[in-house]
Formats: C-alpha cells, sequence, structure tokens
C-alpha cells in the first residue's frame, strides 16, 4: 500500500508537471485537484476502453438512457470510492502535503439537473456500470445548468447562473469522431420513387463529449455522453471583415444557446421554442448516434431492438420516437410497417408524473414549423392509433379523443406523452401506486388500447454515493455489526434490524447521527451564519418547490407551532429546527412565493428570544447533490407529505430513511412501499389517501368549511393576510391566503389537523430516545429493497433484456 501510494504521488506530481507546468511547491489548490482527477482518469479510460471493447467483442445488447438530466454530483469522491483507490488517493497527496478532503470540496456540482429525475438518472447509471449492463447515458452539456441560487436579504430566490465549467472539466474526452448533424425548419418533398427529403433551413452540429462511469469496485466502466453545439461555419469570416462583429457570430451563438440552460422559461414564445430546440437537438443526435453505432457492429437496422434498449426518461426526449421512424423511412429507405415495428420494439418510456399541467405538449404550428417532417410522421402515427382506437369496444369517443396524439380542445397541440406511450412496448410508472393511477387516470384510456403496456419500476437509489459516500460513519458502523456484505447488495443490510434491540448498537448509533449534525451545524454557520442546536430534532424537507409536494403545509404548521411555544414559554417543548431547501423554477411564481414566507418565517422566528432553544427555522439556499450529501446523514425527520396520489415516487424520502431518518408522511408515491419494508410502526402516516382525495375532489372540496375546526391555523392565516408575518409589506402573502380559502388545489387545510397530530406523535416519539433510535435502525435495515440494484436488474430482465 504505501508502494503504490508513493508511486501514485509521483504520478499525480507528474501529471501536475507535464498538464499545468508546475511544480509542487507552486501548485494551487485547484492544480491539485484537476492533476489528481486527470491522474486517476488514466486509471478509468483504461478499464472504459476495456468495457467498451468487451461489450463490442461479445455482441451484448446495450442500454440507452436518455434524459435531459443527470445530475452527477461532484465525481472525485465517488470515482476514487468505486475503485477502492480512496485510501491510496489520500495517503499519496498528504505525502505531497495535500489533504484530499479538502481538494473535493472544490469540485463543483456539474449543473446538468435539477431534482429527483435527474439525480434517478445519476443512480441508474451508477447501477448499470456496477452492474456490468453495458450502457449509454444521453443528455446535453449545459454550459450554466439550471441555475445557481442565492437567497436575497429581503428573502426572495435569485437566479444566477451555474458556472461549473468555468475552469474546465478534467473528467469529460470530447469525441471528435461523433459529430451529427441536426436540422430545424425549412420543408420536406417527395421524389418519384416515394422517397421522402427534408430540406432544414437550418443545421447545427452535436459534438460527443464523454464522461466514464465508473461501476462498484471497478469492474466495468460505462458512457455518459452529453451533446454541446457548435454552428457550421462558427465564424463568417466575409461579414466579420465587414466589421459586422457581432452577425459574424450569430450562427454560432444561436447553436451555443441550445445547450446554454436547463428548462429555460418557457412562458414566452421564445422560451418555449428555445425548449423544443433543446429537446429535438438532443433526441436527435442521441437517435443518430444510436443507429451510427449498431450500424457499425451489426450492419443491419433489422436487429435494431435485439441489440440497443432506448429508454425515454419522461417526455422530454419523446421526439426522438418521430426521429427514429424519420432516419428509418428516409435516411434507410424502410416501409413504414417495418420502421414503425422497429421503433415500438426498441423503445421504452417511464412517466414520472400524473399531473396534467406536466405532461409535455407542443402547439401544432411550433412544431410543424420547427420539425415539419416529424409532424408529417406524428399524423400517420395517430392515422393507425385512431383507426386501432375506433375498433375498440372499450372506447367510447371520448376515450378515442383522449388516446389520440393530437389534442384538439381548443389550441391544437401535440401530446408527447402519448407519442411515447404509443411508439414503446413498455410504458412504466416508478411507484406501485404510481402506476396503478396511470392505469386508472391520465393513461386510463391509452391503457385499454394498448393493454398491459403499464408496469411498475419502482425507483432506487444507489447505496454507494448515498449510504457508503454520505455517510462513512454509519457505514463503518454497520460494517462492523454485520459485516461487509450489504456494501455489494444492499438486501444485506436487513441483518441490522435486530440490532436496534442491542443497547450498546443503538448508543453508538446516536454518536454517528450527533456527529453528522455537527458537521451540518458548521456548514449551516458557515453558509448563513446561523448557529444551529445539534441536539434538537432536525426536522427536514429538501427537495425542489412545489405546490403539491406542500412544503407550505409545514411552513403553516411550523407558524402553529411557534404561536403555541409564545402563549407557553414554559411548556415542555421538543426542540427542533425546521431545515428547508430546494429550488423554484424561475418562472414558478407561487413556489417563489413560498420560499419568501420561509424565509420570513424564519427572520421572525430565529429572531424572537422566547423561540431560542425551542424552534429555529433555516432556508439553505442552493441545494444540489452535495448538500444533499450533508443533509441527509444529519437528519431525524423526513418530511415526505405531497398530497396523495400526486407524488409519482419520490428518492429523497429514501436516502433520508437509509440515513436513519424517520419519515412523516403521506400515502403517496413510494412511501407506501416504503411502510411495507420498513413496518407502520416506524414511520408517522398521516392523512388522506389518494382515493380519499380523488372522492373529496367528485364532492366538491370546500376548504372554508374546515377552518371553524382549526382555530389556530385561522388565526395564522389572518395574521399571515394582515401582514404581521411581512411587516415592510403587509401585502404579500395575501394572495397565498385567498389562494387556500378559495381553492386549495392539493388540500393542505383537509390533512392539516392529521399533520399536526402526527407531529404531536413524532413528538412523542423523539421524548423517548432509545425507541427513537430503535426506530430508526429499523429504518435504516428496512431500505434494502430501495436499491438503484433492484430497480435496474427489473429494468433489465422486463424491459431492456440486457445481461452483462
Amino acid at each position: 500500500m504505501e508502494r503504490s501510494a508513493d508511486a501514485l504521488a509521483d504520478e499525480i506530481a507528474g501529471t501536475l508537471l507535464h498538464r499545468f507546468g508546475k511544480l509542487p511547491a507552486d501548485a494551487l489548490p485547484r492544480d491539485w485537484l484537476d492533476a489528481t482527477i486527470l491522474t486517476v482518469r488514466n486509471d478509468v479510460v483504461e478499464r472504459w476502453v476495456a468495457s467498451t471493447r468487451a461489450t463490442q467483442q461479445r455482441g451484448l445488447k446495450q442500454v440507452n438512457y436518455l434524459s435531459l438530466e443527470f445530475l452527477i454530483g461532484r465525481l472525485l469522491s465517488d470515482t476514487i470510492r468505486n475503485l477502492g483507490r480512496d485510501g491510496e488517493v489520500a495517503d499519496a497527496l498528504r505525502s505531497l502535503g495535500v489533504d484530499l478532503a479538502s481538494l473535493e470540496t472544490l469540485e463543483p456540482d456539474a449543473a446538468l439537473g435539477n431534482g429527483g429525475l435527474g439525480r434517478l438518472a445519476a443512480c441508474f447509471m451508477d447501477s448499470l456500470a456496477s452492474m456490468a449492463l453495458p450502457a449509454f447515458g444521453y443528455g446535453i452539456r449545459y454550459i450554466n445548468g439550471m441555475f445557481s441560487q442565492r437567497i436575497d436579504p429581503a428573502g426572495e430566490q435569485v437566479e444566477l447562473p451555474e458556472t461549473w465549467l468555468a475552469n474546465g472539466n478534467p473528467w469529460e474526452i470530447e469525441r471528435r469522431d461523433s459529430v451529427h448533424r441536426v436540422g430545424f425548419g425549412g420543408a420536406w418533398q417527395r421524389d418519384d420513387d416515394g422517397r421522402v427529403h427534408w430540406t432544414p433551413a437550418e443545421l447545427v452540429e452535436a459534438v460527443a463529449v464523454d464522461m466514464p462511469v465508473v461501476g462498484w469496485r471497478g469492474r466495468h466502466v460505462n458512457t455518459l455522453r452529453l451533446w454541446t453545439a457548435r454552428a457550421i461555419d462558427p465564424l463568417q469570416l466575409e461579414v466579420f471583415n465587414r466589421g459586422d462583429f457581432t452577425g459574424a457570430l450569430a450562427d454560432q451563438t444561436r447553436a451555443e444557446t441550445l445547450v446554454r440552460v436547463l428548462y429555460p422559461n418557457d412562458s414566452t414564445p421564445a422560451g418555449q421554442e428555445l425548449r423544443l430546440r433543446q429537446e429535438y437537438f438532443f433526441a436527435s443526435a442521441s437517435i443518430q448516434d444510436i443507429v451510427q453505432r449498431h450500424l457499425h457492429s451489426h450492419g443491419t437496422l433489422d436487429t435494431l431492438p435485439d441489440k440497443a434498449a432506448i429508454q425515454l426518461n419522461d417526455t422530454h426526449p419523446a421526439i426522438g420516437v418521430a426521429e427514429l421512424l424519420r432516419l428509418l423511412i428516409d435516411e434507410h429507405q424502410l416501409p413504414y410497417e417495418a420502421a414503425w415495428d422497429i421503433t415500438r420494439r426498441t423503445f421504452a418510456y417511464t412517466n414520472h408524473t400524473l399531473l396534467p399541467e406536466a405532461l409535455e405538449s407542443w402547439p401544432l404550428p411550433l412544431l410543424g414549423r420547427l420539425l415539419p417532417r416529424h409532424l408529417e410522421l406524428i399524423f400517420r402515427i395517430n392515422a393507425d392509433v385512431l383507426a386501432q382506437a375506433r375498433t375498440n369496444p372499450e372506447l367510447d369517443p371520448r376515450g378515442v379523443a383522449a388516446v389520440s396524439l393530437i389534442d384538439e380542445a381548443g389550441e391544437r397541440r401535440v401530446r408527447m406523452a402519448n407519442l411515447a406511450f404509443a411508439g414503446s412496448h413498455s410504458v412504466n410508472g416508478v411507484a406501485a401506486l404510481h402506476s396503478q393511477l396511470m392505469r386508472e387516470t391520465v393513461f386510463a384510456d391509452l391503457n385499454r388500447l394498448y393493454a398491459g403496456r403499464i408496469n411498475n419500476k419502482t425507483n432506487g437509489i444507489t447505496p454507494r454515493r448515498w449510504l457508503g459516500g454520505c455517510n462513512p460513519g454509519l457505514t463503518a458502523l454497520l460494517r462492523d455489526a454485520i459485516g461487509p456484505a450489504f456494501t455489494d447488495d444492499l438486501r444485506h443490510i436487513a441483518a441490522a434490524r435486530s440490532l436496534a434491540d442491542d443497547a450498546a448498537f443503538r448508543e453508538r448509533f446516536l454518536g454517528v447521527k450527533r456527529a453528522n449534525k455537527a458537521l451540518l451545524v458548521a456548514q449551516v454557520a458557515a453558509s448563513t451564519g446561523l448557529q444551529l442546536d445539534p441536539d434538537a430534532m432536525f426536522d427536514v424537507q429538501v427537495k425542489r418547490i412545489h405546490e403539491y409536494k406542500r412544503q407550505l403545509l409545514n411552513i403553516l404548521h411550523t407558524m402553529v407551532l411557534y404561536e403555541r411555544i409564545r402563549a407557553r414559554p414554559q411548556g415542555d417543548w421538543v426542540p427542533r429546527v425546521k431545515l428547508f431547501a430546494g429550488k423554484a423554477a424561475s418562472s414558478y411564481a407561487r413556489a417563489k412565493q413560498i420560499i419568501r414566507l420561509a424565509n420570513d418565517v424564519a427572520h421572525r422566528i430565529n429572531a424572537d428570544p422566547v423561540a431560542a432553544g425551542r424552534l429555529q427555522v433555516v432556508f439553505l439556499p442552493d441545494y444540489n447533490v452535495s448538500l444533499a450529501e450533508r443533509i441527509m446523514p444529519a437528519a431525524d425527520l423526513s418530511e415526505q407529505i405531497s398530497t396523495a396520489g400526486m407524488e409519482a415516487s419520490g428518492t429523497g424520502n429514501m436516502k433520508l430513511a437509509l440515513n436513519g431518518a424517520l419519515t412523516i408522511g403521506t400515502l403517496d408515491g413510494a412511501n407506501i412501499e416504503m411502510r411495507d419494508h420498513i413496518g407502520a410502526a416506524d414511520m408517522e402516516i398521516f392523512g388522506m389517501t389518494a382515493a380519499e382525495v380523488a372522492a373529496l375532489v367528485r364532492a366538491g372540496y370546500r376548504p372554508t368549511e374546515l377552518l371553524a375546526g382549526l382555530p389556530e391555523l385561522e388565526q395564522v392565516l389572518a395574521a399571515l393576510r394582515q401582514g404581521e408575518w411581512s411587516p415592510d409589506d403587509a401585502g404579500r402573502h395575501a394572495t397565498l391566503v385567498d389562494s387556500l380559502l378559495n381553492e386549495d388545489r392539493y388540500m393542505l387545510l383537509a390533512d392539516f389537523a392529521a399533520y399536526d397530530a402526527a407531529q404531536s406523535a413524532v413528538d412523542r416519539r423523539w421524548r423517548d430516545r432509545d425507541g427513537w433510535a430503535a426506530s430508526a435502525v429499523r429504518n435504516v435495515a428496512g431500505m434494502g429493497w430501495f436499491s438503484s440494484d433492484r430497480t435496474i436488474a427489473e429494468y433489465a430482465a422486463e424491459v431492456w433484456q440486457v445481461h452483462g
């Protein structure tokens, strides 16, 4: 080990010299980081090439995972841990006078995603590599990504560009031989031989930039291929020489706009067009690449479904269905029927939402203007779908209209979920309840038309990052107590369940939790100046800010709790730290208002001496993977309180439980399956079921009628409306109160009393220190089934038919 560390130290110093022209004495911390990554990458590249060659030589079927997001987080610590070289790298750097832990904090989080969908894609890529299943992930190499969130002194979200590429990305390799042209606009025509020619008005080049995805123990390395964009003619020299410097670079600027940000604000026509252009750009480049690689390896497209599986991660890449069909027909002269059969057998689609407004659709004029040939093919597909639907005895005219790829109500729009559904042989939800509701609600008519196509694949998380990486103290404790088998197969963590009854183990477990909380306390103090109480209950709700996730329910209850403390300051209060984090989409005004309210509440409560030692509130800005890795191990209580039937699955719930947090939550998403595996006694479940929510909607929900039975909440809402929580702007939150009293779409008032009772039960649990610790241990032990390895094994066997 010592010789290996010495040799590695020499390699790192050599990289520092030959790549950056610096001696150790002159190197800055960022130089050391890049030199370390490049040195480790040498080992990775050798394994990467060997994995790729083995896949080709064995003729294995390959998974192609198309996702607009990959929230991969920092890669150095993850990579060296998966290689089993973390100790060696730490020793080598120590001999050079450098601290690995300090270097790791310098690596930026790749700005390639926003929330759960992107993090799920990253977990799946980790599992695919760890299980040695050949795979490519396809996405966009965003220059600035989602956005960097700051909270200004007034408590409002401020969006700034992510600058993760400011110093380059030493993990990536540009593939100059993998370049594809992507067209927009123009017109198409059919020649005398029946061959269709599309002549785009605009062409850009998609250039592949690859990053390695290292599996557990370094046995296999897959590829994350991200597309960047460049103009065919980046500099129009003649225009430049005329003095029109801006015009000379206009094509390149337009191309770079495609890869500038994730989810551009689509509340304007220009933003909406950019988002569609982005989606087609990455889908087209990816499909072209898959077809090209398949032809290179196998020679004929007849075998494409046998050698390539394409998984659509939500509807963002759904235009890929029409793109593959176009390539097969227009470029490779296959008959429509044969091309459609190949397309359908190649694609599979994962749905992530039941909210109708979140199911993507595009106005016909926009799609027709940007992608005229694709719209024609969509019409052709739709003709077949409607013909089949009209012969189905289970579908009445309303049902036929519902399965159409074209929404004819009002502005005519192309329904991308219907296109993905029709063009895939498998359509899956991501939790048992979600898949059931897909069959019964949003996709009920498509389910009647394509019986058996919907299946369930409950989400999972990679234990490499979300236990081994973020919680080394708990990992070491478990390894000592039950052996190391769980690090290779998380199902073995079930052996820890009996340890809940071991007083000595519980004490060590609480010691690890306390140490993790102290680390978070230090980080919060450094970033916000607020000193948290590490002995208080850390009550955590961290996720994308959205009304259905009901951060507002949590905030309103916090306000009620504060008023109770003010009324009885000498009461026996359980000390709590209410911790919120998450980003609101730039165009989502109500979500931004919820963030502002959270900060208004924090300002008032944290400044009140009466609340000191009893209640603190903090909103941590710029939630990302690295911050999550600090929060998850420190959390005591996990808030999973979405309106039942609206959260597809959730994965934050899994990460928090795996790290020993108890869940307070509704019977929604994967909470239901977590209850089945952990045990109902070790979770605090409250509120209406999805069926009860639906029944209340049908009966006519009237939120104001509930207020008489909720006097404390009524008083808080009145104070909020009158400006007591926003003295600088008395009317700031009036519209928020109005929306609750007049509509309350997500039924906060209907669930408030049950939530309040559940929080009181949580307090009683917390006072029983041993009982709390035992429940927390059983939560950890019950999470083995929620590994993304299990999820990927199900996809591999039941959807993709792939093996390593």
